[in-house]
């Protein structure tokens, strides 16, 4: 079946916006965390930080199904109805009355969320595959990677104006207009409808777990994406209370942003040489070791606060540049046994890694001291557990 193709650059930019909801979902928030502890939290400042991770624990269930359902049901059905349930749930944040009712609403942003997440990559693989559709991606994640260094500058200008409620109206607006781009432009790609039944739901996650690399790479992604969630809660805090940053939070994040965001191309230009496993195993040395002296130097107190800033700006820049360089590599050694079942083994994979790394993170951003220890001795426990386990992965340096 042959498909209409929008314009490689427009299918490109619609491509990045849907994945951009996500980002701007999470990053703009980051800003009011202050606002929403004292609002609706002043007896228990660290639990605001659960408003990001509850959104994500939303999103990693929603992957389980998401795919399956564009399967059956095709792309824009499904990402009508995730974004209508996020629209509907981002009205329910902005008038949440208690910090609960806030943390539900947010679950059940993350689960339609997930819809224009996994769905924008199902309609990607409709209409181009191998190194079309790698390439493609690769100018999707970069423009996808000026989003997080906006949406603190968005979403604090938006605080500024009309207060933390506020920025849930910005989601109905940005989602809004990436629906309607997508109504208008992207037409339906799914070729051919395959009927969704439990039992083969069931079957397939059976198949994806019954391989050992498969377990294994999920729990090493757990830990690492614990370590990202965990950062990302607990660095707004850091900044504001350790260093007195509030203010400068926005910059700093672009700042970390940008620099991380170069983790991927130096992914692309050196695992080949490298190897997959040989470039997760490397990194992961490198985070246990950068981890272990961070946290000896703050412990030892010694160093003054403009350089502990500074140090700790780079550390944050170092856990973010992981992603960059581990997660695609274990998703693709994990794929290698299950290229027939790849959608379901995906959101398989995708699920309950972030299903996993969710409630360690939250634990991570709870324990927040007034001191950076507890993150930076969480990391380093985190990368460890996931060098251990890539370790015992035993596949081939492929």
């Amino acid at each position: 079946m042959t498909q209409k193709r929008l314009s490689y650059p427009e299918f490109v930019a619609l491509i990045a916006s849907l994945f951009a909801i996500l980002a701007f979902s999470i990053d703009s928030m980051l800003p009011a965390l202050p606002q929403i502890a004292a609002e609706l939290s002043p007896d228990a400042p660290n639990a605001a930080q659960l408003i990001i991770t509850s959104f994500v624990f939303g999103m990693g269930f929603g992957t389980l199904l998401t795919g399956p359902l564009s399967d059956a049901f095709g792309r824009r059905p499904v990402i009508f109805a995730g974004v209508a349930l996020y629209a509907v749930a981002a009205l329910a944040a902005w008038a949440a009355p208690t910090l609960e009712t806030v943390l539900a609403a947010r679950f059940v942003q993350g689960l339609g969320a997930a819809a224009p997440r996994v769905v924008s990559l199902a309609i990607t693989r409709d209409l181009y595959q191998g190194r079309q559709m790698a390439r493609i991606m690769s100018f999707v994640m970069m423009v996808f990677t000026i989003v997080p260094a906006l949406a603190p500058f968005i979403g604090q200008y938006i605080i500024a104006a009309a207060g933390w409620r506020a920025v849930f109206l910005a989601f109905l607006v940005f989602a809004s207009f990436a629906m309607l781009w997508f109504g208008l432009r992207q037409p339906e790609t799914l070729p051919e409808k395959r009927p969704l039944t439990l039992g083969r739901l069931g079957a397939g996650i059976k198949e994806v777990l019954s391989h050992r690399v498969i377990r294994l790479s999920i729990l090493a992604q757990a830990f690492i994406q614990a370590c990202l969630f965990g950062t990302l809660s607990s660095t707004q805090p850091i900044l504001d209370v350790i260093y007195h940053r509030a203010d400068e939070f926005p910059f700093w994040f672009a700042v970390i942003a940008i620099c991380a965001s170069s983790g991927s191309f130096v992914n692309a230009a050196l695992v080949v040489k490298l190897g997959m496993r040989r470039m997760v195993v490397s990194v992961l040395i490198g985070q246990v070791v950068a981890s272990s002296l961070m946290l000896a130097l703050t412990i030892s107190g010694a160093i003054p606060q403009d350089v502990a800033f500074a140090l700790h700006l780079i550390w944050t820049i170092s856990v973010f540049f992981m992603i960059g360089l581990t997660m695609g590599n274990l998703n693709a050694l994990a794929m290698e046994p299950v290229g027939h079942i790849a959608g379901m083994a995906a959101s398989v994979m995708g699920a309950l890694s972030t299903v996993a790394a969710v409630p360690v993170a939250a634990v991570i951003g709870l324990m927040f001291d007034g001191t950076a220890l507890p993150l930076i001795a969480s990391v380093a426990a985190l990368a460890l557990a996931a060098l251990v386990t890539v370790k015992a992965m035993g596949v081939p340096k492929g």
